[in-house]
């Protein structure tokens, strides 16, 4: 069946050599013998498809090579608009996957993108300026119903398009916590999740608990009480108990297989006896200026003349690229307040010792903290167990990776975890598993610092765990660590 904007029917149009009116021309063996009448040719047998006739006239009739060759550039130029303009929605959703992904790969096609995209509108303008110049010259302005067909698939097309990148990446967030805990709460699809939003968000999404749901104070933290120690067995009054006086730490390997994954962690306790050991090392090249720099944790460490340190607060980390020289949020170092900077990050709250050494973690202003006592603390989390309530103890999510954790018990003991991540011997872990960890262990307070590549921890200067970026081993530099001294 012929269509009405075969090139045949639009020869036909053009020369006005039909006196009928063109919707009778959808008769396949009337438009062939019109053809043949007008042209004053006999289409071949063999001259089924509208190809073969198209060719047949083209050998046989010199007014429509000349009509091929006006014309031929005019549909070029119409076609080529409405394949650029079908591609552009999906190169905006494209550009909006890439900026957000989590996958390595699709991060480095986000400027690749972003210059497609110019270069689409750059070919749409040039192409219509090319189809309305010989209309004004012609003050024809016919539209032919082929286009308007076109046009109106494409805008249902576009607003499919716009309305799926709306609901990935708009305001209203339901959709995209739907996505993300749906597919990390699975083994099979969680590359879901990660395929259309980074790290960090899907961090914040699944840590999304009633301390950050609610503005209100929900804490009243217990004194801690030194001289009390809680055993809930032999095993655990071996770890807490010094082997001499002097003792000021002790590193026991953790190792277990997640309840809801089933994927093995491991990864390092430190037990540090008393809270007062426990600090806030910085970098040295910390800060919220174009030049501020991290450290790695080995010399944040050696600066710092720590006995053990781990990774603490997270930063500012576009494209997963940075120096780690720009601390999220507020940092508080010996009651001095060393930093303030937010991009917007959600994060638990404020994780701080305070001057009783007791660990803090609450939501709360700079000026809250100072007021409060606190002497070290870094913004980050999610909170894991406060005053003895485990958040996430009915969490069905799947997703491990590579975190760090610290607790306190209510005997005053310093709890430092960190997990491996993305290794044969290691997948990570849940926020569930750290909660389930820090609980066995007796903590009564509990949150995580910044994870994945940044989760390590040194003993004397040296890395005792694997930090990994998923293909190889990496020493991210880092702005602060939590460091245990003499």
């Amino acid at each position: 069946m012929f269509r009405k904007d075969d090139i045949v029917i639009e020869f036909l149009e053009e020369t006005r050599e039909i006196k009928i009116p063109i919707e009778f021309l959808e008769d396949e063996t009337q438009t062939i013998q019109i053809i043949e009448e007008n042209f004053d040719t006999k289409i071949p047998e063999g001259c089924e498809k509208k190809k073969e006739i198209e060719k047949h006239l083209k050998n046989s009739n010199e007014e429509y090579q000349k009509f091929l060759k006006k014309k031929r550039p005019m549909l070029w130029a119409r076609n080529m608009i409405f394949m650029v303009l079908f591609l552009l929605p999906l190169l905006i959703l494209g550009w909006f996957i890439t900026k957000n992904t989590s996958l390595a790969f699709l991060r480095q096609m986000h400027s690749y993108i972003l210059l497609m995209i110019i270069s689409s509108w750059m070919i749409i303008i040039a192409l219509s300026i090319v189809l309305i110049i010989p209309k004004i010259k012609k003050k024809s302005w016919k539209v032919k119903h082929s286009t308007m067909v076109a046009f109106g698939t494409f805008v249902i097309y576009a607003i499919g398009v716009f309305t799926l990148t709306d609901l990935l990446y708009g305001k209203d967030k339901k959709y995209q916590d739907f996505i993300i805990r749906e597919s990390m709460n699975t083994k099979d699809h969680q590359f879901i999740a990660s395929i259309f939003y980074n790290h960090r968000t899907i961090e914040n999404t699944l840590s999304k608990t009633k301390n950050q749901e609610s503005g209100e104070e929900l804490y009243q933290f217990e004194p801690i009480n030194f001289e009390t120690k809680f055993y809930a067995n032999s095993y655990e009054k071996e770890l807490f108990t010094k082997e001499d006086e002097n003792q000021i730490y002790k590193i026991v390997k953790v190792e277990g297989v997640s309840e809801t994954g089933g994927y093995k962690y491991s990864g390092f306790l430190t037990v540090v006896y008393d809270p007062s050991h426990v600090k806030l090392g910085t970098s040295v090249g910390a800060g919220t200026g174009e030049g501020s720099y991290g450290q790695t944790l080995s010399d944040i460490s050696k600066e710092n003349h720590a006995l053990v340190a781990m990774n603490a607060g997270g930063f500012y980390d576009p494209d997963w690229s940075s120096n780690g020289g720009i601390p999220h949020g507020t940092v508080i170092q010996n009651g001095v307040v060393k930093t303030e900077y937010n991009r917007g990050i959600d994060s638990g709250g404020m994780i701080g010792f305070n001057q009783d050494n007791q660990l803090i973690l609450k939501r709360m202003s700079t000026s809250e903290a100072i007021q409060m006592g606190i002497r070290d603390a870094v913004d980050w989390g999610p909170f894991l167990i406060v005053n003895g309530e485990n958040y996430f103890s009915n969490s069905t999510s799947k997703w491990a990776c590579a975190r760090s954790v610290i607790g306190q018990r209510k005997d005053g003991v310093v709890l430092m975890l960190v997990i491996d991540g993305d290794q044969p011997h290691s997948k990570g872990a849940s926020y569930k598993d750290l909660a389930d960890i820090m609980e066995r262990y007796g903590a009564y307070n509990a949150a995580t610092l910044d994870g994945g590549t940044s989760s390590s921890m040194v003993e004397n200067h040296e890395y005792i765990n694997i930090p990994f970026n998923g293909t190889r081993r990496t020493i991210r530099r880092l702005p602060n660590a939590w460091i245990v001294t003499e």
